[in-house]
């Protein structure tokens, strides 16, 4: 594929950048625990601030993302959320979490299983009897989805499949799971 030069490339505002660096950077953490883990919850901060805030943080924090969080005042670090509250499903979580002014976005990573859509019509409406369905089907893909969002800003998502589980074979978009992305935005309203 070449780039036609005449053809403007639509710039990359520093949030989405910044977002998207920060949603690989948790896709990537997540996956090194490997596949069947729960979900997981992260508040983002911008880094430069988080820093004076709390200056004793910068002694936990590598030297390279001291460095490029100098160079970017939108680097974004992940704090993951211990001891989420309990709930039925990821749509109670989500719904029950609320965020501080001082943070900037959150991000969330969630395992699913999808069906191609002709599977999904034929799934029983009995909840056990789709279950057993779902887990049988041989089409099923196993996915985790990581989505963030800033505050009043973009979203960001990323999709791997335990098929083609690889770092080079991360599905990555703004909007590929548009149900999620608003989920998360809503938790920072």
């Amino acid at each position: 594929m070449s780039i036609d030069p005449a053809v403007p490339v639509p710039a990359v505002s520093p949030q989405l950048a910044a977002l998207a660096d920060s949603v690989r950077e948790i896709e990537h953490h997540v996956a090194a625990a490997g596949w069947d883990g729960p979900v997981r919850v992260f508040a983002l901060v911008r880094t430069q601030h988080m820093l004076r805030t709390e200056p004793g943080l910068a002694s936990q924090l590598d030297s390279a993302v001291l460095d490029a969080a100098r160079a970017e005042p939108w680097h974004l670090t992940s704090v993951e959320q211990e001891e989420l509250p309990a709930a039925p499903d990821l749509e109670t979580l989500l719904a029950g979490l609320s965020w501080p002014s001082t943070v900037d976005g959150m991000a969330v990573t969630v395992e699913r299983v999808v069906l191609p859509p002709a599977a999904e019509e034929a799934m029983p409406q009995d909840t056990e009897a789709a279950l057993e369905y779902l887990l049988a089907h041989p089409e099923r893909q196993d996915v985790r989805l990581v989505v963030g969002a800033l505050r009043d800003g973009p979203a960001w998502c990323a999709v791997r499949t335990r098929a083609h589980d690889d770092d080079e074979q991360v599905g990555q978009g703004p909007d590929l799971v548009p149900g999620l992305v608003s989920a998360v935005r809503s938790t920072l309203e």
